[in-house]
């Protein structure tokens, strides 16, 4: 029984340094370029790319990461969308149907580092246009 508890013990502890615990992480971003490729910019099987400098709630003069959000065309209007974003201690990776980058909501699929093994939502809410600026919630399920 001894050796049961400290294999539990063990294995959460090394679990616990990096596993991502309920939390919210609240970043805006500063979309830095866009590309398409694959014909007209929203013909079936066209993609999208937008760069992004991720910004802190606290100081919004210094970029603390960077993020990549790459959506393909499955329709006139709908994009299947997949976004890394790059952070002082990991990565964040998201997922999602879209029918506009305005409002939309994608779930958080991984992570590496502090977010190894990640789950949970992102919010995008943009709040301006040009240039684009966004709001980006994560809420972390663990």
């Amino acid at each position: 029984m001894l050796l049961l508890a400290v294999i539990a013990y063990g294995w959460a502890a090394a679990r616990s340094n990096e596993a991502t615990g309920p939390a919210v992480v609240r970043l805006t971003d500063l979309q830095t370029s866009m590309k398409f490729t694959g014909g007209n910019e929203q013909g079936v099987g066209g993609v999208q790319i937008a760069a992004l400098q991720l910004f802190g709630s606290a100081v919004r003069s210094r970029s603390i990461g960077k993020g990549v959000v790459m959506c393909m065309y499955v329709s006139k209007t709908l994009r299947a969308c997949n976004g890394s974003y790059i952070l002082p201690r990991g990565m964040i990776e998201t997922s999602g149907l879209i029918n506009s980058r305005l409002l939309y909501t994608a779930a958080i699929t991984g992570g590496t580092g502090l977010y190894d093994n990640a789950r949970g939502t992102l919010t995008v809410t943009a709040k301006g246009l040009k240039p684009r600026r966004e709001l980006l919630l994560f809420r972390l399920s663990g």
